[in-house]
């Protein structure tokens, strides 16, 4: 039985994935000082220049690929990029939608908002249910980010990187 209306949970769920995927993604800036060999400080210049999450994730996946980089290392941080990558597409979609909820905050549904160019037609705003399935994917996200988590920091403490 639901203790709150599904409105509250939905908002709840989404800033706690939002929080698990921002501080996570933080963690991209010990693998850049790492894998570049440069200062922490010089590595948060870099991380924060970087404006998007994918320009992030592929300087860290291009770093990683130097044939300086010990085979090692290079396996666990493409790991863990491309685990990061799989979650980036959920957590997109919550932090770039339109939510609707009915008067007593029970049903709702998320509308996305990207354009989708057919060959002869375009469409928008794919409506998608938020049912309890879709809550269970969001807690899943959620749950996998948090093990990324602790793998960057494996990475980061296992190679020796700056902290």
């Amino acid at each position: 039985m639901r203790t709150m209306p599904r409105f509250q949970e939905i908002l709840q769920l989404v800033g706690q994935l939002n929080y698990t995927w921002t501080n996570t993604e933080s963690l991209l800036i010990y693998l850049i000082a790492g894998l570049a060999k440069i200062d922490k400080e010089t590595a948060i210049i870099v991380f924060l220049t970087l404006n998007t999450t994918r320009a992030r994730i592929e300087l860290v996946e291009r770093l990683a690929k130097m044939q300086k980089t010990p085979p090692a290392c290079r396996e666990a941080v493409l790991t863990v990029t491309s685990k990061l990558t799989r979650q980036a597409k959920l957590r997109n979609k919550y932090s770039h939608c339109i939510y609707s909820f009915d008067e007593s905050g029970t049903h709702g549904s998320t509308q996305l908002m990207r354009i989708v160019d057919g060959k002869d037609d375009v469409k928008y705003g794919k409506v998608e249910a938020l049912d309890d399935k879709e809550i269970g994917r969001i807690q899943d996200s959620i749950d996998n980010i948090k093990e990324i988590n602790k793998d960057v920091w494996s990475i980061v403490i296992n190679h020796s990187f700056p902290r």
